[in-house]
């Protein structure tokens, strides 16, 4: 091979090298897509819910529910979790068991979070599974949404008796 077709060789390949990542990572839609369901950031997920018509739920226990919360979220808690809440719920008051109570219609957008994104992406996956359309996992949970300034709801008296933190 002469040092033309070599070097022309060469050119092609760092241009597909360059291009190809581009191209295998074009997503029609915004945020990073999982079967079912899209990851949404806390800056979508409020966007998302300055629409009517949409469904906001809280998948975390009751103890954290009360501490603080969005404001017009639904609890329905995907699984107990004794670190967040010594209360140990019954299966017939988990998520799995109370799908029925998610809105009819299964075009609804349906907004998920918990404390840190990973409950509300296995709560997500789970309501995708059942047959929901526009289901959304807000990536971080609720401290990303306090970090990013977004307000909450809480229970003054259960805040100031837990801070600060042990």
């Amino acid at each position: 091979m002469n040092k033309q077709c070599l070097s022309s060789f060469a050119a092609i390949l760092i241009a597909l090298l360059i291009i190809a990542p581009g191209i295998a990572g074009a997503a029609p839609k915004i945020g990073c897509t999982a079967p079912g369901y899209e990851n949404v950031t806390v800056c979508q997920a409020k966007d998302i819910l300055e629409n009517k018509h949409v469904f906001l739920l809280d998948v975390r226990t009751p103890a954290e529910f009360n501490y603080s919360h969005i404001e017009g979220a639904t609890l329905i808690p995907l699984k107990n979790v004794p670190k967040h809440d010594s209360v140990s719920l019954p299966d017939d008051q988990l998520l799995p068991n109370r799908l029925k109570e998610l809105p009819e219609n299964k075009n609804t957008k349906i907004v998920v979070y918990c404390l840190s994104g990973g409950r509300s992406a296995a709560a997500s996956q789970m309501i995708a599974d059942a047959g929901y359309k526009n289901v959304y996992n807000v990536q971080g949970g609720l401290k990303a949404w306090v970090n990013a300034g977004y307000p909450v709801v809480i229970d003054p008296v259960k805040w100031f008796a837990s801070y600060p933190p042990n």
